[in-house]
């Protein structure tokens, strides 16, 4: 079976930032099981590091990213791994993807294959709440979060098979 890791990041006291928290919150309880884990690692990208020393087959990655078109408009797309690997260093205290995967290479580990499921922000100031735009996205996400794991599963099913 296919280990697939939900993982929501963002800090909820900066805006929109807290975009991938507010999914997690969202997502369904079935979602989750033996092979499926959804968590909320907020502001703990080390955590996150930590946690992918232990073999998962994929993540899927939910957070903020930077607005360059119309806030609220979500992206599904496959992290650039080359990159990732190539980072080096560790940081405690970062919590976006390139700073987790930096530190999960400084750690000795290798990010799986991994799947982003971004919202473009709209107010990223301090302050608790998304904004309507980026709020408006979190069922879409949600849904998007359903149909990336049964993908996942199923490709991992074929291989198996």
């Amino acid at each position: 079976m296919s280990r697939i890791l939900v993982a929501g990041l963002g800090n909820i006291f900066l805006g929109d930032d807290g975009f991938g928290p507010e999914v997690m919150r969202c997502v369904p309880a079935d979602l989750a099981g033996p092979d499926v884990h959804v968590r909320d690692y907020g502001i703990g990208g080390m955590h996150l590091a930590y946690d992918l020393l232990d073999g998962w087959d994929a993540l899927v990655l939910v957070d903020a990213v930077p607005g360059r078109g119309q806030p609220g408009t979500l992206h599904v797309f496959e992290a650039d791994l080359e990159n990732a690997r190539a980072a080096t260093g560790l940081d405690a205290h970062a919590m976006d993807p390139a700073a987790v995967f930096a530190s999960l290479n400084a750690l000795g580990g290798t990010p799986p294959y991994t799947v982003v499921i971004g919202c473009e922000v709209d107010r990223v100031d301090e302050g608790i709440g998304l904004s309507d735009a980026v709020a408006s996205a979190v069922p879409g996400a949600v849904a998007a979060i359903g149909e990336v794991v049964a993908g996942l599963s199923a490709r991992a099913s074929v291989a198996e098979g």
